[in-house]
């Protein structure tokens, strides 16, 4: 007696409902984080320029420190007392250590005030701390 049958069990087979949920995750954090590098750039901060100056990939998860004028630093939008950047940069060194920085300081900001960010960078223990320039112009006919 066979008591089985004929039953032969599904074919394993691709799932694509899971594929497209997974790839719709995908391209909103891509737009997402195409946004706030945007926003980032658009900050009223005039770089300072140098020749040898490149366009360059940014790195992943790379945060920029904005530094304006007046010594506000501005991260994601906002201005941050120096008592909530130190306490940033820590948050941020013991979730992603070896995290990259990107500094941008307006190039009529006192130098007084890119050091008291990197100090803040320093005993938080970032060491990985790159400066953003501008691209020198060049003239026509040069």
């Amino acid at each position: 007696m066979n008591f089985r049958g004929r039953h032969q069990p599904n074919p394993i087979a691709f799932q694509i409902a899971p594929m497209v949920d997974f790839l719709l995750v995908l391209l909103c954090y891509s737009i997402m984080s195409q946004i706030f590098t945007q926003w980032e750039a658009e900050l009223d901060v005039k770089l300072p320029t140098a020749s040898s100056a490149q366009i360059e990939q940014r790195l992943p998860g790379e945060i920029i420190l904005n530094i304006m004028k007046n010594g506000a630093t501005v991260v994601n939008g906002r201005t941050l007392s120096d008592s909530e950047l130190a306490s940033l940069l820590k948050r941020l060194v013991e979730l992603f250590p070896g995290q990259p920085v990107l500094l941008r300081a307006d190039k009529q900001t006192d130098y007084e005030h890119v050091i008291k960010v990197l100090d803040y960078c320093r005993q938080a223990d970032i060491w990985n701390v790159s400066f953003a320039t501008g691209l020198v112009e060049k003239k026509a006919g040069s």
